[in-house]
């Protein structure tokens, strides 16, 4: 099982940047597609960005293309999102997550997501 701890976050003016991290505090990523969604009060959670396991391809929501890159540190065992040229729309609580499954990462299906970051709040100014 892996646990995920998402420290970062903050609040950044429009046009800014800010790098979130998740860390695995416990288990390791190797076993997992691992991806990004965010939420705000009253939406469901949204996917933002993912990491497929086997291929490492890479897929953005159309809301991110161009503006957010994910990445990860094998050494580190961490999972970042980059996000340049914010938005106020941008606005949410962002959470990392984990499952074994691709299909899971989407906004359709994150609630079959099985590992969660407790998220963190990203605030965009105007």
């Amino acid at each position: 099982q892996v646990q995920l701890a998402e420290p970062g976050g903050g609040l950044v003016q429009t046009g800014g940047s800010l790098r979130l991290s998740c860390v695995a505090s416990t288990g390791t990523f190797n076993y997992y597609h691992l991806g990004w969604f965010r939420q705000t009060p009253g939406k469901e959670r949204e996917f933002v960005a993912g990491w497929h396991l086997g291929t490492s391809t890479i897929v953005y929501a159309d809301s991110a293309k161009g503006r957010f890159t994910i990445s990860r540190d094998y050494d580190k065992n961490t999972l970042y999102l980059q996000m340049n040229q914010l938005k106020p729309e941008d606005t949410a609580v962002y959470y990392c997550a984990a499952d074994r499954k691709w299909a899971s990462m989407s906004t359709e299906t994150a609630s079959a997501v099985n590992h969660w970051g407790q998220g963190t709040q990203v605030t965009v100014s105007s």
